[in-house]
């Protein structure tokens, strides 16, 4: 059972009892490593969902929460996720500037240590170590300011077949639909939501963000901040091979570099409270760079810190006010790393804006370019080495040419739990559809569903 109380920020959360010494064997603390991380999972996201929809005027109850982002999720989280106390704080009602605003979410998980806590700040939530203490100066989320997105909206063009399909079964037995949001010729002509969800109410993209950092590396380009053939600066000085990995090749998921879990795994920056600088940039090199290819968050992280000098005079921020996508959150660690890999939060209608910004190659609506000319087939080109299967892969995006039915220059973002921006040029078309889908369930069969919706769009 999830317990809830509303505190103020000051307030001392689940004081722990002193240490107890003790030998543990490698079982007992991976399982007390699992607690932790779970405790962790639990406040990020019952932080981030909360302060990020409040942020766009909008609200989400605890039990949605729990019932779409708390459940289904990688094992062995899934069964200690829920059943951990929790206190939400919010800042007194005082009259002050942050009075009722959301303060932090405080999981306990462990006697002898301090909760897991997540913290408002600038940029949606952050994620404080195991064992760490509330910063002393906090920031609440940045307010949204004027809700009009500028969609044109024609859900006349699309009929209500399509959506009923996508919130039912017919694209995955257990898939758990909560958007869809289908662009044709730069207006929604499909725009549909699950109980609980809306146009205001974001939700994680996970490894979406992978696309969206690679669209900030081309902002970069366009300004003239870096070229996609500069080193990222990883290695320890001249004469490590590290150096010679390049922006591109970190795009491309093409590093070569070694981790000690599956490249999707990074547990202990996603929920651990570890820092992108003490865990994404020291690994080895196994192979040449550019020469095999293995997902790794790690790598696209490593790409966006070779641009970071430039968010100081062009932020995230600037980059999605500058088009459109004002619901959108790029959260950090807590020494404010932008986790651009997954950690970030966006509405089914932000991504249909990413899409689009695509579809236009790079140019606003007002005739700016934003990003260099071409840079849409440069992130669909599959010029690196590529994964086994269908799929191909660009530079921070996916490739969709080996699927039948579906257009050659189709491409799309992809993450965790189906998360999904179909791209396809030829056809002027963006597919949003966004999930909660269970960790190794049937997933959501986003080419059947495109080609659905081609079909239908006919």
């Amino acid at each position: 059972m999830i317990r809830t109380a509303m505190l103020a920020a000051t307030a001392l959360f689940l004081a722990p009892f002193p240490a107890t010494a003790q030998s543990l064997s490698q079982d007992e603390l991976q399982a007390r490593y699992d607690r932790a991380l779970a405790a962790g999972y639990q406040a990020l996201f019952l932080c981030s969902a909360t302060a990020n929809a409040e942020r766009n005027g909008a609200a989400r109850r605890e039990a949605h929460i729990a019932e779409w982002e708390l459940t289904g999720i990688q094992q062995p989280l899934d069964e200690i996720v829920g059943d951990l106390p929790y206190q939400v704080a919010r800042y007194p009602d005082n009259g002050q500037p942050f009075a009722g605003q959301l303060s932090h979410v405080a999981v306990g998980w462990a006697d002898d240590m301090e909760p897991r806590i997540a913290y408002t700040t600038y940029n949606g939530c952050s994620l404080l170590p195991m064992g760490g203490d509330l910063p002393d100066r906090r920031q609440i989320p940045r307010p949204v300011g004027d809700l009009t997105d500028g969609w044109q909206v024609d859900a006349d063009v699309l009929g209500q077949g399509i959506a009923l399909a996508a919130f039912g079964d017919r694209y995955g037995e257990d898939a758990r639909t909560s958007a869809i949001v289908i662009v044709q010729d730069g207006a929604i002509v499909r725009e549909d939501y699950a109980p609980g969800f809306g146009p205001d109410i974001p939700q994680r993209t996970w490894s979406v963000a992978k696309s969206i950092a690679a669209t900030l590396v081309g902002a970069a380009v366009q300004r003239g901040d870096v070229a996609v053939t500069d080193s990222t600066g990883l290695g320890v000085g001249e004469g490590d091979p590290r150096n010679a990995i390049t922006i591109d090749h970190a795009l491309r998921m093409a590093t070569g570099r070694y981790t000690d879990t599956p490249g999707n795994r990074t547990d202990p920056q996603y929920f651990g409270g570890a820092t992108v600088d003490e865990r994404a940039t020291d690994w080895p090199l196994v192979h040449p760079p550019g020469t095999v290819w293995r997902y790794a968050n790690n790598d696209t992280l490593v790409a966006v810190r070779a641009v970071r000098d430039g968010f100081e005079s062009f932020a995230p921020s600037g980059f999605f006010a500058s088009v459109g996508m004002d619901h959108t959150v790029a959260e950090t660690d807590w020494q404010g790393n932008f986790i651009l890999s997954s950690q970030v939060w966006s509405t089914a209608r932000d991504l249909a804006r990413l899409g689009q910004l695509h579809l236009d190659d790079g140019v606003l609506p007002d005739g700016t370019r934003i990003l260099p000319e071409d840079w849409t087939d440069y992130v669909s080109a599959p010029s690196g080495p590529q994964p086994e299967g269908e799929w191909g892969y660009g530079a921070g995006w996916w490739i969709m040419s080996g699927f039948d039915g579906i257009p050659d220059d189709a491409f799309a973002a992809r993450g965790n739990r189906g998360q999904y921006v179909v791209v396809i040029p030829s056809e002027g078309v963006v597919i949003v559809r966004r999930g909660e889908d269970p960790a190794g369930g049937s997933g959501f069969d986003i080419a059947a569903f495109t080609r659905d919706v081609l079909r239908a769009l006919d």
